[in-house]
């Protein structure tokens, strides 16, 4: 079994020598960027204080339904989620991937389950950067009324966060005044607009068809939700997995574990690369 220095060097020479690079990350990719990790009720409760004390979970805040039924306190929780991701700097490790994406000869993408926005933020091109939970700065109507996404760019939540409630008006549909909701796909969702995800999807699929030469690097990723880990495996020539709890990797012949969080692996793999 290799050392983690010797793991290291071998990620690295992978990288050094990619044609091709598949960027792949879950939730673990922000913390190093101080965003929470809803890592149990637990961890979500510690976020969202108002939400434990109310005896709703993740699952039950981040639904269609709870537009419904507790509308002010829904947005509280995707609005305060939103301030939170426009105000938060992306972490270093972000210029780090990018670099190396930009540097391939054939090109790189990114698949995410993140809806933060945070590759794009960092300089990525947002035509190569899948969100296959949509994002939390795209609205839609709740209804919804039609196929029809746009910017929520021109909304700024003001959030009573010891409640979890927002205090001004939500945003509403352009087309039928309804109350509208962030175009992500939550817990129980028959209403998602999903027509901006299969766009990028489709250029995403039309990237990858025919590949067998691409390098995954795969941060923060987890076997919950394990959607964003299971397309990077289905297309790794190599993959190398970075994570701060399960690192484990099912072929060591094509794949490295690294243990660590995204940025404290990235900066010691930035280095062996450079060498």
């Amino acid at each position: 079994m290799n050392t983690e220095d010797e793991n290291i060097e071998l990620a690295a020479g992978w990288i050094r020598n990619a044609r091709a690079l598949l960027i792949t990350a879950g939730a673990g990719m922000g913390v190093d960027s101080g965003l929470p990790d809803f890592r149990g009720p637990e961890g979500f409760w510690r976020a969202y204080p108002a939400l434990g004390d109310a005896g709703l979970g993740f699952e039950d805040i981040a639904a269609p339904r709870a537009f419904k039924t507790r509308p002010a306190m829904a947005w509280g929780f995707y609005g305060h989620r939103l301030a939170l991701y426009r105000r938060t700097v992306p972490h270093a490790g972000f210029g780090i991937l990018r670099r190396w994406a930009e540097s391939m000869p054939d090109g790189y993408r990114v698949f995410t389950s993140n809806v933060d926005g945070h590759f794009q933020r960092a300089g990525f091109d947002a035509a190569k950067v899948h969100e296959c939970h949509g994002s939390i700065h795209v609205l839609q109507c709740t209804l919804p009324c039609a196929a029809q996404t746009w910017s929520a760019d021109d909304f700024q939540p003001e959030v009573d966060e010891a409640r979890c409630l927002l205090l001004n008006t939500p945003p509403h549909c352009p087309h039928c005044g309804s109350m509208a909701r962030p175009n992500i796909l939550m817990f129980g969702d028959y209403s998602w607009v999903e027509e901006r995800e299969a766009l990028s999807r489709a250029r995403l699929n039309a990237w990858t068809q025919g590949r067998g030469d691409i390098v995954v690097i795969e941060l923060g990723a987890g076997t919950d939700i394990a959607t964003a880990r299971r397309f990077g495996e289905r297309h790794a020539a190599r993959l190398i997995r970075i994570n701060a709890r399960q690192a484990g990797v099912r072929d060591t012949g094509s794949g490295i574990g690294l243990q660590g969080t995204a940025l404290g692996v990235l900066t010691a793999l930035d280095q062996a690369v450079g060498r």
